[in-house]
């Protein structure tokens, strides 16, 4: 890739004759941007001069498109060596600076898959995210976290196979409730042999593979012969399977879609639209998941799929069909790219009639509901920040709140939390975690001056947003510690609240104090204010103990012993067992050290001073 300068403001404007005069009609990415420098949009084109000049030559009858024409003072343009290399480039940059005109799709979770793990007797049905161990076997991806949890619960149902941890299962001396439940045939105790449990593991993974009506043939076969033989209890069993079997067949199969499809459909609306991408895998609805992309006013379906498919599955795989609303002029040079990344032949496609048209009028149904509820939640969350504007007599509705809050075990391994609100609810992309250290443990005054002094160190000179109002978890002494982190940093007018429980920590009875009143104040408790802000600090916490409770297991996996150079695992064994434990490595001299089979001066030197 290489990138052309860009032609700055004069004093008559942007000339744009002379700039797409000298434009190459190579394959590129081109940044519009405003008389401020802000960024208003990216864009994407297989010739530039024959895109930019679009923009300039002739009216568009648009009026988004007209109005940040008006704006434009500047364009820089990159040029690239593919126009896949521009598409990926231009999803990338719309993720990272999420320009003003174009759609900005924030999905930074990443999707959910179903595990089977490997290597064990009895392996292990769950959730999973992240990297992918080779021993195991993945399902999906799934649209999201419930999906799965739903196909869980059908396969534990069905199969009865353990979700249990592998430490969990093997400190079991008695069936858990899972088994009393009958979603586990408690492999922990022996109920169930080695063989049985893997053919039922073998059945389970048919299921998922698509392969529902094969295994619901060798199951009614199997009743038969278990009929046949007078093993009425096995018989009875493979019968309620057989009968549970239909049952999600009935629910969640679509006979009629042969190949994986993603059904895209769009609920459109001025200030924020909803894509809902309903999925369909091995014949399966795993269901849906529904985004609301930030975007310009008044933005129109074409603009918005042409801005969202590439962000969508620039992140993951496409399946064979993705169905559209709407036909995309890219769609070719969308379908090369992704299927370049699926490894398969990708079709994007607008279905006319048939399964797929119905398929497409129940995501759009979908759509439209979520849209509602999301308009309905927005208009909530305004009253609660209306209210909020009198409750702390401020000059507008706050447009950003900020919350810190703590969490330890005993001092250990404490994490400051520090979650973000806007004008429609959690800004899940804003969050931040600070780990603490320095402090004695269990201070909590000292780790929220930490962290603040940290989250706004470089704030004075305006890197990064300032919240309207800030808020700790915590009463009087959090305050002060906060309001002494901010004026080491030089931040004196931002208005700070601390959130303190109430008697009994009832909700309700909060407790607000502020640095300018002798007294805290305590709203309503049907206050819309009071309800915004217990939202915040229950999301603080959560997000806090979440951290910390990652932080403090990261630690615990981990031995001091690991971090020792020259200590590999087979000489960590010998040390264990001939000491009988860390405890009596750590009390251990050096002469002790020392007589240990296989550990020399040095090394025995090296593991005293990693405890002294």
């Amino acid at each position: 890739m290489s990138k052309l300068p860009g032609f700055a403001m004069t004093s008559s404007g942007f000339d744009s004759k002379t700039f797409v005069a000298q434009l190459t009609t190579q394959p590129g990415v081109y940044r519009m941007f405003g008389a401020d420098g802000t960024l208003l949009y990216v864009g994407k084109a297989r010739n530039l001069k024959k895109r930019v000049a679009t923009y300039f030559l002739r009216a568009s009858g648009n009026s988004r498109i007209e109005a940040m024409v008006a704006q434009t003072r500047k364009i820089e343009v990159t040029v690239t060596r593919t126009e896949d290399e521009a598409l990926v480039l231009e999803a990338n940059l719309i993720k990272q600076l999420a320009p003003r005109y174009n759609v900005s799709l924030r999905d930074d979770k990443s999707y959910p898959y179903l595990q089977i793990t490997g290597g064990h007797p009895y392996p292990r049905i769950s959730l999973h995210r992240g990297a992918k161990a080779v021993t195991h076997q993945y399902f999906g991806p799934y649209p999201s976290a419930t999906a799965v949890r739903e196909t869980l619960l059908s396969l534990q149902k069905l199969f009865r196979l353990r979700p249990c941890s592998d430490t969990f299962f093997a400190h079991r001396t008695r069936p858990c409730l899972q088994y009393q439940i009958k979603r586990c045939s408690a492999p922990c105790v022996g109920f169930v042999s080695e063989r049985d449990y893997a053919h039922d593991v073998a059945n389970a993974v048919q299921l998922l593979n698509g392969k529902g009506e094969t295994l619901a043939t060798e199951l009614i076969t199997s009743m038969e012969q278990a009929s046949q033989t007078q093993d009425f209890e096995r018989a009875a069993r493979l019968r309620d399977q057989i009968a549970a079997l239909r049952r999600l067949q009935a629910d969640r199969i679509l006979t009629s879609v042969v190949q994986d499809a993603d059904v895209i459909a769009v609920a459109l609306h001025p200030a924020s639209s909803c894509v809902s991408v309903l999925s369909l895998r091995d014949g399966l609805n795993l269901g849906h998941r529904s985004f609301f992309p930030v975007h310009p006013l008044h933005l129109e379906l074409g603009p918005l799929l042409d801005d969202f498919l590439p962000q969508y599955y620039l992140e993951r795989a496409a399946p064979a069909i993705v169905l559209v609303p709407q036909v995309l002029e890219v769609r070719a040079w969308l379908e090369r790219c992704f299927a370049k990344r699926a490894g398969h032949k990708v079709r994007i496609l607008q279905p006319r009639h048939g399964s797929m048209a119905g398929l497409m009028k129940m995501a759009e149904q979908t759509a439209q509901q979520a849209l509602s509820a999301h308009l309905a939640g927005r208009v909530t969350a305004r009253a609660r920040l209306s209210d909020l504007q009198g409750v702390l007599g401020l000059s507008r509705p706050p447009q950003r709140l900020e919350c810190f809050d703590i969490s330890h075990t005993g001092g250990e391994r404490a994490v400051a939390a520090c979650v973000v609100f806007n004008r429609d609810g959690p800004l899940k992309t804003a969050y931040r975690k600070f780990n603490i250290e320095g402090i004695v443990a269990g201070d909590d005054y000292a780790a929220i001056r930490q962290a603040v002094a940290r989250r706004f160190a470089r704030a004075k000179s305006s890197e990064g947003p300032v919240p309207d109002v800030l808020f700790i978890d915590g009463g009087r002494g959090q305050l002060t510690a906060a309001l002494t982190a901010l004026q080491d940093v030089g931040l004196h007018s931002l208005r700070l609240v601390s959130v303190a429980k109430g008697p009994g920590r009832k909700p309700g009875l909060e407790q607000l104090y502020v640095p300018e009143l002798e007294t805290p104040l305590i709203l309503a408790p049907d206050s819309p204010g009071l309800h915004l802000i217990q939202h915040l600090r229950d999301e603080a916490h959560r997000f806090a103990i979440t951290g910390h409770r990652g932080r403090r297991d990261k630690a615990r996996r981990h031995s001091v012993l690991d971090t020792i150079e020259g200590l590999g695992p087979i000489r960590k064994r010998t040390l264990l067992r001939s000491l009988g434990g860390l405890a009596q490595i750590k009390r251990a001299s050096m002469d002790e050290l020392e007589r240990v089979e296989g550990l020399s001066r040095w090394l025995a030197e090296r593991i005293y001073a990693a405890f002294h």
